[in-house]
């Protein structure tokens, strides 16, 4: 198939397996007209890298499940180089998970805050002489 069904075929650009090709994962094979050319293993690497993509993987994380594929192996993640990029990116996902735990926290810590305010100011607002209550958005 040419680089335009296939890339209809894979949900993406020609200029993006343009841009695979010239970071060595996808082949670059040509026909007699210079056109390239790709077949069925084309497709399979390209959902690969796609569906690794869509997981938040970068392009060069895909490369050890390209490799795998292109070794023969019936999926890219049975290559023990693919297991270490799943383990390196699941630590990264568990990094990022505490990091927005401790926002989370920080957040709702603010927000219990600025309501015990809001109470206070509330309670004042009904001693007879107290403050009147103030909008703060212009009300």
């Amino acid at each position: 198939m040419r680089i335009g069904e296939l890339a209809a075929r894979a949900g993406t650009t020609a200029r993006a397996l343009r841009y695979y090709e010239s970071r060595g994962l996808l082949p670059a094979r040509r026909d007699e007209h210079g056109h390239r050319t790709y077949d069925e293993r084309d497709l399979r690497l390209l959902r690969q890298i796609r569906t690794l993509q869509d997981f938040g993987f970068d392009l060069e994380e895909t490369r050890p499940f390209v490799e795998c594929l292109r070794a023969g192996h019936p999926e890219g993640d049975s290559c023990p180089a693919s297991l270490v990029v799943y383990r390196r990116k699941l630590d990264e996902l568990d990094a990022l998970i505490g990091e927005l735990a401790a926002v989370r926290a920080k957040v709702g810590e603010q927000l219990a805050r600025a309501e015990a305010a809001r109470d206070e100011l509330g309670a004042e607002a009904l001693v007879p002489g107290g403050p009147e209550p103030v909008c703060e958005l212009g009300g």
